[in-house]
């Protein structure tokens, strides 16, 4: 007889039924985070996992829920084995639930391996610098807030902000420059709704993006436990593409507010001791552990880039979750209801916004050599801008000088033209053009941030027609 076979149980000895959990006496031999098989009267297997032990109990997370289990009459086995999903390259163009079933009603996958969704420790000293440019063909992220090739970048949302059109654009536009190199996304949606989940199918559908997608999806009316689950797989999903196969992954988590609720859910019937506003005291350390699977390794091609997508509630990003996420994180996109109303798409504000890895993806070789100056006047100018409007509110624009109305000018362009694209993809050449013609509505003097042999260059006005200057010789 195996050792596995030696070491499974199965036990009656459900004490009580809490939301989502299980509550197992008189264990012996559990293991945190094993997998258990629940048995249910009518014949029913429904799989969970334990979450806590003791001496003598063992609590499980169910993962199909808790409804219909009977007390006394349900078996609960102990397999000894962890979580684990199944694998493969034939992975990519398929849809699945949040635990890695098919939802698309497409086969089995045929596993290349079966991988522990917890993932591998990684030993930091094995951690290459994240750098290259990833260009997803947003203005407001690649010339502002540039992705870096093993980046985690996460975008902080509001309640009915289009941060899933952004999310499902940057999906199908983002691209690795350079040649021969592939690339790939994991798309993991948690706790969304039937709408949201249409949308996303029907673009990655329409645009030819799904057969570079694995999406696993978990909906709002499935089970909670699930939420948990799919951010695991997804990234153990993300890590054999990149390590095994040599894949760029770019992961994109969606909505990461679902999974916090989900951990508050199971740690309220867990009934342990609250932390700020209900959520665990553990969130920061197992929101890192989500977040710190992206990254390089060296002497391996492949890459996981991350971009977690989080609504803040009330749009404060002072809430924890936010809160922890931007401690975790390398910068952030912040959408701004204020340029949502004022029919701005992508409605990204650009001066909460942070990329603290920006300088290692661009300049010469990788974007161009202008770039870390022009996103250092673009910032600059704008804000001026910005701080006029507020001025002007007070004291009326009578009362501007010449010079502060073109700055004025500037703002206005600035969110219309270069923040605004719509469903445009554009390549980062293009981004550097429309930030060179918002330029030269200022006196060539106020650009302070740039390098003069860079403006002798660039400058419209050098070139004898704008815009003509930026675009010559920087093509792909």
């Amino acid at each position: 007889m195996r050792k596995a076979d030696l070491l499974t149980r199965e036990y009656r000895t459900i004490d009580y039924v809490s939301g989502p959990l299980i509550f197992v006496t008189r264990v012996t031999g559990a293991s945190f985070g094993e997998i258990v098989r629940i048995t249910l009267q009518d014949g029913e297997v429904r799989t969970g996992q334990v979450l806590d032990i003791s001496e003598d109990h063992a609590v499980v997370q169910v993962y199909e829920g808790t409804r219909g289990i009977d007390t006394a009459g349900t078996t609960v086995r102990f397999t000894g084995e962890p979580a684990r999903i199944s694998v493969s390259h034939d992975m990519l163009g398929r849809v699945f639930s949040g635990v890695g079933k098919p939802r698309d009603d497409g086969p089995e996958i045929v596993p290349e391996a079966v991988l522990d969704i917890a993932g591998t420790p990684i030993n930091p000293s094995a951690r290459d610098k994240p750098a290259d440019f990833i260009q997803t063909g947003m203005s407001a992220i690649d010339g502002l807030n540039t992705l870096v090739r093993g980046q985690k970048l996460p975008i902080f949302s509001g309640s009915g902000l289009p941060a899933s059109k952004l999310a499902a654009q940057i999906t199908r536009q983002a691209k690795v420059r350079g040649e021969g190199e592939e690339f790939a996304v994991v798309f993991v949606a948690m706790g969304i709704t039937h709408k949201e989940a249409s949308f996303f199918m029907q673009d990655f559908e329409r645009t030819g993006a799904l057969d570079r997608v694995v999406f696993f999806m978990n909906l709002a009316d499935d089970p909670t436990v699930e939420r948990l689950a799919a951010p695991r797989c997804g990234l153990t999903v993300a890590e054999f593409l990149a390590f095994t196969h040599n894949l760029h992954v770019l992961v994109i988590l969606t909505d990461m507010i679902n999974y916090c609720e989900a951990l508050r859910e199971i740690s309220t019937a867990r009934e342990e001791v609250p932390g700020r506003r209900g959520y665990p005291g553990y969130m920061y350390t197992d929101l890192a552990s989500i977040y710190e699977r992206a990254g390089r390794l060296k002497g391996r091609t492949g890459s996981i880039t991350q971009i977690p997508i989080l609504t803040m509630p009330d749009d404060d990003i002072t809430h924890p979750v936010p809160d922890l996420t931007g401690y975790i994180t390398e910068g952030q996109i912040v959408l701004s209801r204020d340029l949502f109303r004022r029919g701005a798409d992508p409605p990204v504000d650009a001066l909460p916004c942070l990329s603290r890895l920006m300088n290692l993806g661009i300049g010469p070789g990788k974007t161009r050599e202008d770039h870390r100056g022009v996103a250092d006047q673009l910032y600059a100018s704008y804000t001026y801008g910005r701080d006029l409007r507020r001025l002007v509110a007070i004291v009326g624009e009578e009362a501007l000088t010449e010079l502060d109305r073109k700055y004025l000018k500037f703002a206005e362009g600035f969110e219309r033209g270069f923040i605004t694209q719509g469903d445009e993809d554009r390549p980062i050449e293009k981004t550097l053009s429309i930030a060179w013609d918002l330029f030269a509505t200022l006196p060539e003097d106020e650009l302070k941030r740039i390098r003069k042999e860079h403006i002798a260059k660039y400058h419209p006005a050098r070139q004898g027609s704008a815009g003509e200057g930026p675009a010559k010789g920087t093509g792909e």
